[in-house]
Order: C-alpha cells, then structure tokens, then sequence
C-alpha cells in the first residue's frame, strides 16, 4: 500500500497547470526542457523546476542522451494517482486531522 506521505507528493505535483501541461507534452513521447519551455510558452528556469517536482514524484522520467535530458511521463504512476483517487473515501489513512477527531 502507498504510504500517505507518497499521495500527497503525487496530488501536489499534479495539482498544478503547468505540471500537467508538461505531462501531457511527455505523455507520448521524450521531450527536452528547451523544447517544452518553447512549446508551452514558459520560461526554461520555470519548465526546469516543473520537472524537478515531477521526477520527485516519480511522474515523469528522464533519460541522458549525450547532453540532453531527454523526459517522458511515467504512465504507471500516473495510473496509481488515479487508483489511489478511486480508494480514497476507502482508504484508513485518508482519515487525518479533524475528521479523525470527528470535528468537521
């Protein structure tokens, strides 16, 4: 079972616009920053930081290719956000702070 540690990284990444444009850009294939930060009309430092977060969260991959960093969306754990989304009301450990205490 994912810890619930593990959820929050994956809806923190997920939750913001331009993440999942850059995972929908590297969902069918491997693209370089440069290459995103044109394509989406975001700044590189900006498309860089993006990607960091993705790869922390393990929803994107990256590959070396001379000196190119070559990225691609890791469709497994983007599947496993999902079933953790669909067992969430289900889930034991989704139960933290105030609903845990009963307060709403």
């Amino acid at each position: 079972m994912t810890e619930p540690v593990d959820l929050d990284e994956l809806l923190r990444a997920a939750a913001s616009k331009p993440r999942r444009r850059i995972l929908a850009e590297v969902w069918g294939r491997e693209r370089g920053a440069g290459e995103l930060a044109d394509q989406l009309g975001l700044a590189p430092a900006s498309v860089s930081e993006h990607l960091k977060v993705l790869r922390k969260a393990g929803l994107v991959t990256m590959r070396v290719d001379h000196t190119y960093r070559l990225y691609r969306a890791c469709p497994e754990r983007l599947h496993r956000l999902a079933d953790l989304l669909r067992t969430f009301p289900a889930r034991d450990d989704s139960r933290t702070g105030d609903q845990a205490s009963g307060r709403t």
